[in-house]
This record gives structure tokens, C-alpha cells and sequence, in this order.
């Protein structure tokens, strides 16, 4: 019996194991690289929406490349698994004050550019299965370094998890915009209905804001 609950417990482990997953290999363009992505140690979410991991995960390794890439052009992550649990997706830019090479994330320097929530005509979320998201650098964005972070919630258990990864990027050909910028923990509050949705509700709800700022299209 001992035996059998041993192998009963190690299945399970490897069940929540392969329902992680990470945001690996940047994509800018027709550009792939995984050496301008602050790698995660694990494929583990990051909790609670407080936390300074929030940034770009916990204790990534550094990155070895920084990407330039046109305001206007794609940008983007490739995961290292389908995305398993229900929950929407964002993409942000945080603005480096000098290389981002050497920049932790920290201050009011984050806009988000990009969201898939929820659809309801039978309640779900647009990112569940997918393992690639691609937005567009709006044209007005400024040059200069830029840490690219993408956002999952998973919304599976409350408080809910989250799976973050950090990339850099240079831009070039930008703009003048002065999106609002928000820092990053503090763009989400615990209290956020879109983090404390029962996605199990019946009847299921018919109406969700994606949690974070607004996106900003230049």
C-alpha cells in the first residue's frame, strides 16, 4: 500500500510538473533568441501578486544578448509548454534608465501593450493551449532599452498563480510617446475582482477586465 500511495504521489507531482510552463525563447520579428531571455530557475509559478519575483521571475539567470528590434515591429514569447491553466495573458515594456542589461525592474517604468482575456460564449480564456504570443512595439514607443515581460494568471486556484518571464530588447526607430507607467509589484492589487474570479461559477461570469493598466498602442 505504501508502495502504491508512493507512486500515486509521484504521478501527481509529475502531472502539476508538466502543467507549468515558461516564457523561454523571445521572438522579435522573424528574430528567435533564448540568450536575451533572463531564464527562469524552474517552470514554478511565482506567488503572491506582491512579491518583488513579480518582475521577471525568481532569480532568473542573466541574459547574455539584448535584441534590437524596430519600434513597430513584432515582439513577442515562445513558451516552453501550452499554457494548461485558465487565465489571461499581457505583454509589457518596461523602460531601462540606462542598459537593460543592468536594470532589476525596479520603479515606475512598466506599460503594458498587449492582453488576451476572456471570452463567453462558453466561458474561457484565449490563451489556454497556445504556446506562442506575438504583439506589436507601437510605433511610437521611444528608443532605447527596454526589458520585454510577459504575464500569465492562472486562475485555477485563488489566490491565483503567476507565470512571468523577463527578455531584453533595444529599440530603434521610436517615437515620442510618454505612455503611463505603473511599478511592477504594485500594477495589480490583491484585492483586483479579475485576480478573485471563481472560473468553476455557475452560472459562469459573463463579463472580465484583464487586471493590470490599461494597454497603451502608441
Amino acid at each position: 500500500m505504501k508502495f502504491t500511495a508512493s507512486l500515486i504521489g509521484l504521478a501527481a507531482m509529475a502531472q502539476t510538473a508538466s502543467a507549468h510552463y515558461m516564457f523561454n525563447t523571445l521572438i522579435t520579428g522573424s528574430q528567435r533568441s533564448s540568450a536575451a531571455v533572463r531564464q527562469a530557475q524552474n517552470n514554478s509559478p511565482v506567488m503572491p501578486v506582491t512579491s518583488l519575483d513579480m518582475r521577471c521571475n525568481t532569480n532568473p539567470s542573466p541574459a547574455s544578448a539584448t535584441v534590437t528590434v524596430n519600434a513597430g515591429d513584432t515582439v513577442g514569447f515562445s513558451l516552453s509548454a501550452a499554457v494548461f491553466h485558465e487565465g489571461p495573458l499581457s505583454i509589457y515594456l518596461g523602460q531601462a534608465p540606462g542598459q537593460a542589461a543592468n536594470w532589476d525592474g525596479s520603479g515606475a517604468n512598466w506599460f503594458k501593450i498587449a492582453e488576451w482575456g476572456a471570452t463567453f460564449n462558453r466561458f474561457g480564456f484565449t490563451p489556454l493551449g497556445k504556446s506562442q504570443f506575438t504583439t506589436t512595439i507601437p510605433r511610437n514607443t521611444p528608443s532605447g532599452q527596454y526589458l520585454v515581460r510577459a504575464e500569465q494568471i492562472a486562475l485555477h486556484v485563488l489566490p491565483p498563480e503567476f507565470y512571468v518571464g523577463c527578455a531584453q530588447i533595444n529599440v530603434v526607430n521610436g517615437g515620442s510617446g510618454n505612455p503611463s507607467k505603473v511599478a511592477i509589484p504594485g500594477h495589480i492589487s490583491p484585492s483586483d475582482p479579475g485576480l478573485n474570479v471563481d472560473i468553476y461559477a455557475l452560472p459562469p461570469p459573463t463579463s472580465y477586465r484583464v487586471p493590470g493598466p490599461a494597454v497603451w498602442r502608441g
